[in-house]
């Protein structure tokens, strides 16, 4: 999975000033918040000058290091609270060949998207994580990492795992695939998100 290469340039500026606003808000030096995502500060770097545009999995480990949302890194405005999320409002938004939809609303303990994932996989980004992740695929089908075991789900299927367990995901076939993503929203800034073989924080799925 490509984690860089912009695939709107235009869009890029409006992504990167939220990316160092937000991370300045929860405290962060460039080299901290890097280490705590798992990225080197001078990629992070690139990401917040719009000389590279994040992947999805790069702006969840982003948003949990932060204690904030995807939406919110992506600068979409936060409004009232509704139960009903109504799918023909909801934008799609870009992320580095991924395309996410939100599916909840914001500013509570989980987050829900509904994903277009790419095919391929993560490249060898492995994910380790506190928190507890769950997809449902709606179309496509999905290869899953968990740990030492390797799983390829169907139309229908789903999963529902431990964030510790190291993971990875990646569509099987040249189309890619869709699904129902919810994961669970760290509430401190400053949580941990370990990422494989690192003994200082690291990003998410």
């Amino acid at each position: 999975m490509t984690t860089d290469r912009p695939d709107d340039p235009a869009a890029l500026p409006a992504v990167a000033p939220q990316l160092r606003e937000l991370r300045r808000r929860a405290g962060h030096t460039l080299e901290t918040a890097a280490r705590a995502a798992g990225l080197s500060a001078a990629h992070l770097s690139r990401l917040e000058t719009g000389q590279r545009q994040p992947s999805l999995p790069m702006l969840l480990a982003l948003a949990r290091v932060y204690g904030t949302t995807v939406s919110a890194l992506l600068g979409e405005t936060v409004g009232e609270q509704h139960a009903v999320i109504r799918g023909a409002e909801a934008e799609p938004a870009p992320a580095g060949g991924w395309t996410y939809w939100p599916a909840g609303g914001s500013g509570r303990a989980m987050q829900a998207l509904r994903v277009r994932v790419p095919y391929g996989a993560q490249g060898d980004m492995v994910r380790v994580h506190p928190g507890e992740e769950w997809l449902h695929v709606l179309r496509g089908r999905l290869r899953l990492r968990l740990g030492e075991s390797e799983h390829l789900l169907h139309p229908g299927d789903g999963a529902h795992f431990d964030s510790l367990t190291p993971h990875r995901i990646g569509a099987a076939d040249a189309d890619g695939a869709e699904l129902l993503f919810v994961h669970t929203l760290l509430q401190s800034p400053g949580a941990p998100c370990l990422g494989p073989g690192h003994p200082n924080p690291k990003g998410p799925a």
